[in-house]
């Protein structure tokens, strides 16, 4: 004799058998078609739009101006001034190693916490002129001391055009690079003149025409 299913036992039985077939369940709300149009389709519209409107080519314009004006005329340096009290200081450029250095065949060069002077291998050839082209009277100042050196000064801009002095003055001019140098060095006043004496740097923040 048979026994029967407990009823919990026939449930899932009944539930397990069902799985085999698909069950409507119907709409559980209203359903609309996807209209949402594709992304890339979208933005090609778009720049279509734009071009025939004129507005693209006045995009591409001011993208070309600004572009050519970063080049040409690169931000600012902050943190820096014209000279207001000129002073000098000297700056070591003594540093430790934090790692080991190794040469091309694995082999120890020098070992981490070795301290190295970079003035014991190469020396300083010219010296460093910072200053801020669009200041007057610091580019009238530097002309003094580039004619005094006789080319032995290497004119570096932390604002104005390097371009235009270029063209000027006939030779290379360059920039400080997001502050590298002067704010590595300490330098907070312009111009400021940077020469070799011994294994370290002599800083001269200079004093400027009134």
């Amino acid at each position: 004799m048979k026994r029967p299913f407990p009823p919990l036992m026939a449930m899932t039985l009944a539930l397990l058998s069902s799985t085999s077939h698909a069950i409507d369940l119907g709409a559980l709300g209203p359903t609309y078609e996807v209209s949402e149009p594709h992304l890339l389709a979208f933005i090609e519209q778009r720049l279509r739009e734009k071009e025939k409107s004129g507005e693209l080519r006045h995009l591409e314009e001011e993208a070309r101006t600004r572009g050519a004006a970063a080049i040409t005329r690169p931000s600012p340096i902050t943190g820096l001034h014209a000279t207001q009290t000129p002073r000098t200081f000297y700056y070591d450029p003594t540093f430790t190693l934090d790692r080991n250095v190794l040469g091309p065949k694995g082999e120890l060069l020098f070992a981490a916490g070795t301290r190295k002077n970079p003035l014991e291998v190469v020396s300083l050839s010219r010296h460093l002129l910072f200053f801020d082209a669009r200041d007057p009277r610091q580019v009238t100042r530097v002309r003094e001391l580039l004619n005094m050196y006789r080319g032995r000064v290497k004119p570096i801009l932390v604002g104005g055009s390097y371009m235009a002095l270029m063209k000027a003055w006939r030779l290379p001019v360059y920039y400080d690079q997001q502050g590298l140098l002067t704010h590595r060095l300490g330098i907070t006043q312009v111009p400021a003149l940077v020469s070799q004496e011994g294994l370290r740097l002599r800083v001269d923040e200079l004093e400027l025409p009134q």
